[in-house]
């Protein structure tokens, strides 16, 4: 029996699975406040309370790196540590994995329902695969094929510096840096990020903004759907969030080209997140794709490389699941 959970600020998913029905078919599931628990130990000791089983492996994909079997939670005063909890939950592995691994790890057990294909192209088998996750921030991962499987690799390539492709886009980076000490990706590719984009456009460019727009952005919480909303749903489009969502797209667009290079993606790439399932007609649209594409003499490379946005909000869990089984055969 494999104990597998999906360990964010906000909610932890747990669920049992069994090795014969795999990792994309939960025996049990349940879903708790993560804010209400001083501990994942306390969690997953009331999970299984109403759940018994004799657990082999546990596997826990959490959001943070993840350090010689460690890791902070992020929005959360966690300290998680594999050992001690095999011990308290008398479980014997523990294993915790980044949350972005974790998705990564679910990616070939993913069925056609699980996805949307933006780009078919030609994928190589055994090619390598890339994902990379805008959402609250941008997470990126990939997976190379390994004596008959594949196998997910961690990255903290969100936070590598951003390069701008065009003069806006470097207008861009010199308005962020008089604000931050290092530009990131993730700084204008995220959730977070989006803001970013707008205010430059606000203060920059168009030196105005729709005064509906504002009212919106001064009573949200999260500004990001606003701005989205107001270049997507709003008619006519707000003129700095058209210009905002645009220069995303090319952002987002360009450095999913950048990982598939870096990865030699040829087996695919796999958006995944919490704002690609949202952009699905936007994706397929010949701005994200131009980006991603525009890379000289390996155009013709990338026009090949299949992108496919992952739909299912259950991946991280399975990709836990998938993790133990495939380490603990």
């Amino acid at each position: 029996m494999i104990l597998a959970g999906d360990i964010g600020g906000t909610k932890t998913n747990l669920a049992l699975f069994s090795r014969e029905r795999g990792p994309h078919a939960p025996l049990v599931e349940a879903t708790f406040p993560s804010g209400d628990y001083p501990s994942l130990e306390r969690i997953v000791g009331e999970f299984l309370a109403a759940n018994p089983a004799a657990v082999e492996v546990a596997c826990f994909g959490v959001a943070g790196p993840v350090v010689e079997g460690r890791a902070e939670i992020t929005n959360l005063p966690w300290v998680l540590d594999a050992d001690a909890m095999s011990a308290e939950l008398r479980i014997p592995t523990v294993h915790l994995i980044n949350d972005l691994r974790a998705v990564a790890q679910a990616v070939p057990f993913l069925d056609a329902d699980d996805v949307a294909t933006i780009n078919q192209g030609d994928p190589v088998a055994g090619g390598a695969i890339a994902v990379i996750a805008p959402g609250t921030g941008l997470g990126e991962a990939f997976l190379t094929y390994d004596r008959g499987r594949y196998r997910a690799h961690p990255s903290e390539g969100g936070h590598a510096s951003f390069a701008p492709n065009t003069p806006t886009e470097v207008e861009l980076l010199s308005y962020l840096r008089e604000r931050h000490h290092h530009v990131s990706y993730e700084r204008v590719c995220s959730g977070l990020g989006i803001p970013n984009i707008y205010a430059f456009f606000r203060d920059r460019v168009f030196k105005q903004e729709t005064p509906e727009i504002a009212a919106q952005l001064a009573e949200a919480e999260d500004p990001t759907p606003v701005i989205v909303e107001g270049a997507l749903k709003r008619e006519p489009p707000c003129p700095v969030c058209a210009a905002t969502f645009d220069c995303f797209l090319g952002i987002f667009g360009s450095e999913t080209g950048n990982l598939a290079l870096k990865v030699l993606a040829t087996g695919g790439v796999f958006l995944g997140g919490g704002i690609p399932p949202r952009l699905i007609p936007q994706l397929r649209g010949e701005r994200f794709l131009e980006a991603m594409r525009n890379k000289g003499r390996f155009r013709e490379l990338m026009e090949q490389v299949p992108v496919h946005v992952i739909l299912n909000p259950k991946t991280g869990l399975y990709g836990a699941a998938a993790y133990a089984l495939l380490e603990d055969v």
